[in-house]
């Protein structure tokens, strides 16, 4: 039976629930909205959480239970009219989400009528868990953690939510880190604000000081922000929360989680724009930050979304992105190890190459091997054998250079073993040298350029050409190479050639790479009239829009300030350097 709701002993009450999950045999459930619930009652904002629940037909992704995910919904929004699928759209789209993860979905009405717009209270100054939305939200999770149908898994708990759903977002993730495993924030400023500061990041706030009120507000719980993770995502359009939000939360967020970290290679988003993973120094991934091209203040719902009331259909695909992260990135479910390759090699007699591997695996027997050959006549085999060890022979090969690798799969986990690489290996005659390919430009700055290639058979070490003069004194070993000395923005044309047994193949097909100009970028955060003033802004009807990229920073005036980075030279954008 739920705990019924008394703040002065909710955090008990709670604490109980997750120290003893659900152990009732999985239940399907009806894969579809629910009506309109009931909740707890809010003693400080008045009336009763209200709201409605998806609950999954589908199995569990992770773990064998399920994962509960809290959304909540932005100021002047509803959980009926834009989080739910309706019959239109899909709301904020996270029924396939759900689906695809076998998680139960919650989507709470926030109580009251805070800031005159239904709002969530993330600026409230009181942060107890038995406190205003902190205490009913709480409540609502302990109501499907502790009722066995649902079967939840009190290790992959998470919350997202937009604007002051995303406010309140990390509100929860700071007040509660015991029960959050991830949090996920969309265009929410910063908790530690006042609601009138929310299109400009004030003097004083920075990521250190909100970082040091998200840790003051978990008391006894921050040792769990050790296996939390967040993700934050925000639009190059949004002119209601300030955009310097987004890597200001993401930024608080690793300080409270401690350690150091590697910002890793920004990769594409669909539909336009970018996402920066942060690893810790385990390798984990522990924050994401999406910045997406040409989005206002709004959900992003992808494709079959709604598409309208701070909801965006055209853009990225927020719940199936971010369930990916909390799944692929979650410190707290205990994953079985997957088998692992003890040994693999191939053996050549005429024509015939002879693959053997062996391999371990604590959970349980191997079920099958897969060998995969790549040369003139290609293997791809998924059932070379099975058991500790096996060896299969290949006939009829075609002359030339092989390698491959072999995986080993658990027959009832399921998981497969990181690839043991077999060498390369010659079958019959050596053909002719080629020249390497794949010659690609890398990491450019102001003096260097960094370049790769793939392997070429037979090659025993490579030359590099500049313009068509070689770089390298004796033949490099390895397929990459950052040529260094360069003069600043100018443009290199680059080849590369294979050696082997006192023979050079010829050049490859050329690639152009070009420094960087050395620019270094800075902020300045002052007022909007005094950006216009120094340059670094412009008028146009009232409002001060940064130079090069034209965005708006709100009213030209003393009154409003902005942090603008310069990241070349005339070109400004709202926000701190990248």
């Amino acid at each position: 039976m739920a705990c019924k709701l008394k703040q002065v002993a909710l955090a008990a009450c709670l604490a109980l629930a997750v120290a003893a999950p659900a152990s009732a045999q999985l239940q399907a459930g009806p894969a579809t909205w629910s009506a309109n619930q009931t909740w707890a009652t809010d003693t400080t904002n008045g009336g009763a959480l209200t709201g409605y629940y998806y609950w999954p037909a589908t199995t569990p992704a992770l773990g064998g239970k399920r994962a509960l995910v809290l959304v909540l919904h932005g100021c002047a929004q509803t959980a009926a009219n834009d989080v739910i699928a309706g019959t239109s759209d899909a709301g904020y789209n996270w029924k396939a989400a759900a689906d695809q993860y076998g998680a139960v979905i919650l989507a709470p009405n926030a109580t009251g009528n805070l800031y005159g717009a239904h709002c969530w209270d993330w600026a409230a100054t009181n942060r107890s868990r038995s406190y205003g939305h902190n205490a009913v939200l709480l409540d609502l999770i302990n109501r499907f953690v502790s009722n066995p149908q649902y079967a939840i898994d009190p290790k992959q708990i998470y919350v997202t939510g937009l604007s002051s759903g995303g406010a309140k977002t990390m509100v929860m993730g700071c007040v509660a880190p015991d029960i959050f495993a991830g949090i996920g924030i969309n265009a929410g400023p910063a908790p530690t604000v006042s609601t009138s500061q929310i299109s400009t990041v004030p003097s004083g706030t920075t990521s250190s000081s909100v970082a040091g009120s998200c840790t003051s507000w978990a008391g006894t719980n921050t040792s769990h922000f050790s296996t939390q993770v967040a993700g934050v995502i925000w639009g190059t359009n949004d002119y209601t929360v300030a955009q310097a939000y987004g890597p200001l939360n993401a930024a608080a967020m690793r300080q409270v989680y401690g350690g150091t970290y590697t910002k890793g290679a920004a990769v594409t988003v669909p539909t336009g724009g970018s996402n920066v993973p942060y690893t810790d120094s385990n390798g984990n991934t522990r924050t994401s930050e999406i910045v997406v091209t040409g989005m206002g203040h709004a959900w992003p719902a992808g494709t079959g979304g709604q598409n309208s009331n701070y909801v965006d259909a055209t853009k990225v695909n927020y719940p199936a992105f971010v369930m990916d992260f909390w799944f692929k990135n979650n410190l707290r479910v205990a994953r079985a190890a997957p088998p692992s390759m003890s040994s693999c090699s191939a053996s050549v007699s005429g024509s015939t190459v002879t693959v053997s591997g062996a391999a371990t695996d604590a959970g349980g027997a191997i079920g099958s091997y897969r060998v995969v050959l790549n040369g003139p006549t290609p293997v791809d085999d998924s059932a070379a054998g099975s058991g500790a060890g096996f060896s299969k022979a290949y006939a009829a090969r075609a002359d030339g250079y092989y390698s491959g690798t072999v995986t080993a799969t658990n027959n009832s986990t399921g998981l497969t073993s990181s690839a043991c690489s077999i060498a390369q290996f010659l079958v019959g005659s050596a053909p002719a040298l080629q020249p390497p390919a794949g010659l690609a430009v890398g990491m450019r700055t102001a003096n260097s350029i960094a370049l790769s290639w793939n392997a070429s058979n037979g090659a025993i070490g490579y030359n590099l050409y500049r313009n068509g003069a070689k770089v390298n004194g004796t033949p490099l070993t390895v397929t990459s190479y950052t040529d260094g000395g360069l003069a600043a923005s100018t443009s290199y044309t680059y080849q590369v050639s294979a050696t082997g047994n006192g023979v050079e193949s010829a050049k490859s097909a050329g690639v152009t790479g070009t420094t960087t100009s050395g620019f270094v970028c800075t902020t300045t955060t002052a007022s909007n009239y005094a950006h216009v003033t120094a340059g670094r802004a412009h008028n146009s009807g009232g409002y001060a829009l940064a130079n090069g990229s034209n965005q708006n920073m709100g009213l030209n005036n003393t009154f409003y300030s902005t942090t603008l980075a310069q990241t070349s030279s005339g070109y400004y954008v709202i926000g701190n350097c990248p």
